[in-house]
Order: C-alpha cells, then structure tokens, then sequence
C-alpha cells in the first residue's frame, strides 16, 4: 500500500516514522503554547501549511483517523505539497501489516529516494520549528530600527528558521502580520562570492518586479530583486548578482530548505501576496542567520542616537561648516548618482545649499547591520521649505572607532 505521488514520480511512501511519534504531541503543545502566549498564530496565503501543522496536532492528541481525513483532503487540494504527502504517508504506513511495511523500506534503500525524503523530512521539521518558536508579541527584528513610512511593509528572512516574516507598517510602528515557510542556497547563508550557491546576508531594498510573463516556469509566480550587492557588500569585497526572491515551477509547492542557487524562494501563492505587500526601491528585506527579536519600544530607543547622527550632519550643511560636514565622510567615500545624475562635489554642494531655501529631512528611516563592522543604512527625503515633494538620499554609514562616518550615498 502507497501514497499518492506529486508530480514528476518523487516518491513519499514511507515507513512509520520514529520522528513522527515525538514531533506531533509537540506540535499539539506548540499550538497551544502559541496561543496561550498571544503570539502571531502563523498564516500562508492559501492556509496549506496551517492545514498540515492541523494534521499534525490532531496525531499527537491520539486522532489518528481524523488527521487521516485532513491529510487526504490537503493533498487532494494540493497535490503537489510533497511534505504534506509524506505526512499523509506516514499515516497510511501505521496502518500497513509488518510485511507490507517491509516492501515499503526496500522502496526507501536507494540513495536518490534516501535523499529526497532526508530533504522532506527537514523540511517538515523547519516548519514545526517556526511554530514552535514564535516571534514575541509587540516584537521587531533588532535591524528594523525605524523604517520609512513610503515602505507599507517590511520582511525579514530567518535562515535558522526557513521563514520569511511580514511586518505592516504602522503608526504605532511595525507589527507583524504574516510568515512564509522559504528556500535559501544550497551551500546555506552568507554569500561572499558569484556561483557560491549561497543566501546574502544583511539589509536590502527591493528593486523590481518581474512578472511571470517575461520570466521561466523555474522562477513560479514572478520575481522581487534586491540590491545584492549593496555598497557594504562591495566595500568588503563580495561579488555576486541576480538575488531575487521568487517563486517555484509549477510541479513543485516549495522547494528544500537548501535548494537554491542563493535566491530566497517561497510558494507561488505567498509570493503572489507578498507581491502585493512591496514597494519597489522602498521595501526593505533583512536576510540574518538569526532573526534577534527585541521590544518595540527598544528599537525605538536604539534609532534615536543614529538619528540625532543624520541631524548633526544636516545642520552642518545648513550652516556652511565645510569642514565639519566634510569630517562625517570617510576620505574613500563614494557619492553616487542615478538614472545618470551625480551627486556633486562637497563644496559645490554646500554652495548650492547656501542659495536655497532651507531643506528639511523627512520619514528618517535607519536600519543597523552588525557583521564584522557596525553598518547603518539611513534613507530620508529632502524637502525645500515650501515645496511639497524631494528626492530620497540614502546613506551607508560605519562605526568608525567611536564615530559614525559616511561610506557610500546615493538617490534613490
């Protein structure tokens, strides 16, 4: 006796697993641990994923015949949900007698089949632990300081965790609404080089958006790019470039924690809905190996001081101190343009300031990057008293000694 198969003949016949038996009255407990503590329940676009963490809940309160029928419906809906057709499996296989039991490991004795349920069974696992370990309550990722308001909202990738978390944007300040199950690089997190089959690591901005109809089945749904690699990320000598975040083909719900060539990759269905959610050269997408979750009120705190940095720098303009506002660069600093345009020269600039109206920053975004080097990425607008709308700066600065200087800044 067999389960069903997804598409392209992977196989998910499997033996009663010993992970099984421990990992549901868990999952039954993280339910309700997350409930209890007002956690954000988790939510997928097509509810899927909470239909299966379901499956699981109702084997480890001892209904095996009702996670049965639930599994056999969420395959039905979505057959090609390979980890919810092992789950299904797995239920079958407890009902098999001790010899067919035994044809269905021989099925399993190859190394391909051994390595295609290795990847499933993780699969399952990263999945489970995104539900037994719940971002708290009123809590943001440690780098999303203050994020601007033009950006509706902001994503956060937890690698350790194969997650992809939503944050709104508020005016009470991020709260979270969503999270994905998704893929990274085969080779893990922390790309330093093109072809290194690695996930980035750091602070980016969505750039495009790229629509299925111009792209491959391979790439799903369509495609968000971000800016990997970002001016940090060359200053330390990375290379690399195509990083999107994109969907799958169309045989395929999700793909191994680890199967990508560095993209970060997540169903057709979530994909479609973060699609939605982004704001092209706003959105910002944090990629850490581990997302460090802190109160709301303390990522408030941490901004203010970076934020009064960004001040000083301003007033220095506005009152003509070449040589202050020059000490907030670095000697090897780059000033970029866009679409062509080039920032002019320190002096040239500060002239120009002097003969117009006084210029205001607003929506002061900041967010912080610790690697080897404490990294702050500032974008804010610029608006001529009087005037309605300005262009957008973005600033790379770095904890120099006991200073913050300015490496890298461009438009946007």
């Amino acid at each position: 006796m067999s389960a069903p198969r997804p598409a392209r003949g992977a196989r998910v016949v499997a033996r009663p697993s010993e992970r099984m038996g421990r990992a549901a009255p868990a999952t039954a407990a993280a339910v309700a641990a997350t409930a209890a503590s007002g956690s954000m329940p988790m939510r997928g676009a097509d509810r899927a994923e909470a239909r299966l963490i379901e499956v699981y809940t109702l084997w480890g309160r001892g209904q095996p015949s009702q996670a049965l029928a639930k599994a056999r419906e969420l395959v039905r809906d979505h057959p090609n949900f390979q980890a919810a057709q092992l789950m299904y499996a797995d239920l079958l296989s407890v009902r098999l007698a001790p010899a067919d039991r035994r044809l269905a490991r021989q099925e399993l004795e190859g190394a391909e089949a051994r390595s295609a349920l290795g990847e499933l069974r993780t699969e399952q696992q990263r999945r489970l632990q995104a539900l037994r370990h719940r971002p708290p309550a009123g809590a943001v990722p440690s780098q999303l300081l203050a994020v601007p308001r033009a950006s509706r909202y902001a994503l956060a990738v937890d690698v350790s965790r194969s997650r992809l978390y939503v944050l709104r944007n508020t005016d009470q300040g991020l709260v979270q609404v969503q999270d994905f199950y998704v893929s990274i690089g085969k080779a893990g997190a922390g790309k330093q080089a093109e072809g290194d089959a690695r996930t980035p690591l750091g602070v980016y901005h969505i750039t495009s958006h790229l629509s299925p109809k111009g792209l491959r089945d391979f790439y799903g749904a369509g495609a968000l790019p971000i800016n990997y690699p970002n001016p940090f990320d060359v200053r330390a000598g990375r290379t690399g470039s195509g990083i999107w975040l994109h969907g799958v083909p169309p045989e395929q719900y999700a793909r191994a924690p680890l199967a990508t060539d560095g993209c970060v990759v997540l169903a057709d269905n979530d994909l479609r809905q973060l699609i939605r959610m982004t704001d092209v050269g706003a959105t910002v997408v944090v990629i850490a190996q581990q997302l460090d979750w802190v109160p709301a009120t303390q990522a408030a705190a941490q901004a203010e001081p970076l934020r009064r940095q960004v001040l000083a720098w301003r007033d220095a303009r506005a009152q003509g101190d070449l040589a202050r506002w020059q000490a907030f660069y670095l000697p090897d600093a780059v000033r970029g343009g866009r679409l062509g345009r080039q920032f002019p020269g320190l002096q040239e600039e500060m002239a120009r300031v002097r003969t117009q109206p006084p210029i205001e920053l607003k929506d002061v975004s900041v967010l912080r990057w610790k690697d080897k080097q404490d990294l702050m990425v500032v974008s804010f607008g610029e608006v001529a008293q009087g005037a309605r709308t300005g262009a957008t700066r973005r600033q790379y600065w770095l904890l120099s000694g006991q200073h913050w200087k300015i490496f890298h800044e461009e438009w946007i």
